[in-house]
């Protein structure tokens, strides 16, 4: 079966036991490791892999050909996207600096640029500038150098920005909740609609069911791909990114997505489609 995933220590962590043949009946796994970005796009061409993690904001465009999973993925509070600037003052006066500036973001169709965007529509009169994409481990490092005004930021960049000497101008998570009392949608786990969805759901939960039950065992398979993270960002990375919606996206979790894309189509972010797919 082949499976595309990030490198990151929340997939790594989830898949491990599964990856590793450790699931009893379940398929051998053809692994492709890529950024959001590019699952994204395989998932969107016309042979992507059997399983896929993609951005909830790229699920609009392959609902067609693949099913949301509901489990595997990543949802939270406290986990949402960052806007950071390397200009103090810029970031003691609030989200109104962007205003007709540069702005770095990982992908355009990313959970964290859609989030961007409706915040930016409450929060930046007349809108940013231009809006660079570029890969997100390039992002801080422009930041920090002036190449760019301000850049969105995911994943472990919450614990590492502060290294790179920059200012944090506005947490989406948190805006995200303030306004929807909801958890903020990230990662997606999507299979094809002619596979067994039921069998497949059931191979994830017991992958993170194993993961949670022996922590260490996925230790040295998470840091291989972990980008060069410490071992403390890498738990802290885990410990934020999977939780109860991995195992299971619930009606909380779906109430969550379907708000966070009934608003994107609202503001023709995403291309229209019936919000009902989502449960089927």
């Amino acid at each position: 079966m082949k499976i595309a995933f990030s490198p990151c220590p929340n997939d790594t962590f989830i898949f491990h036991a599964w990856v590793h043949g450790l699931i009893p009946g379940a398929p051998k796994l053809d692994v492709t490791y890529a950024d959001i970005d590019i699952t994204n796009s395989l998932a969107a061409g016309s042979n992507g892999p059997d399983v896929v993690k993609i951005s909830y904001a790229a699920l609009p465009w392959v609902l067609s050909e693949y099913a949301l999973l509901p489990c595997g993925g990543a949802l939270g509070r406290g986990c949402g996207p960052l806007v950071l600037t390397s200009n103090e003052a810029a970031a003691d006066k609030g989200p109104a600096v962007l205003a007709g500036r540069r702005v770095a973001v990982p992908s355009e169709r990313s959970t964290a640029y859609l989030l961007f965007r409706l915040w930016a529509a409450q929060q930046v009169p007349g809108g940013v500038g231009e809006i660079v994409v570029m890969p997100f481990q390039e992002i801080m490092p422009a930041v920090r150098d002036g190449a760019i005004d301000a850049g969105l930021v995911i994943h472990e960049a919450r614990f590492t920005y502060p290294e790179y000497g920059l200012r944090l101008l506005a947490d989406l998570g948190s805006w995200w909740e303030s306004d929807t009392h909801l958890p903020i949608p990230l990662g997606a786990i999507i299979a094809r609609r002619s596979m067994d969805l039921e069998a497949i759901a059931t191979w994830i939960r017991a992958s993170l069911q194993y993961a949670w039950a022996h922590p260490k065992a996925s230790q040295d398979y998470v840091l291989q791909h972990a980008q060069e993270l410490s071992t403390e960002v890498a738990n802290a990375h885990i410990n934020l990114y999977v939780n109860e919606f991995s195992e299971n996206l619930g009606e909380k979790g779906y109430e969550a997505i379907t708000a966070l894309l009934s608003r994107a189509m609202q503001e023709g972010i995403v291309p229209k489609f019936d919000l009902a797919a989502l449960k089927r």
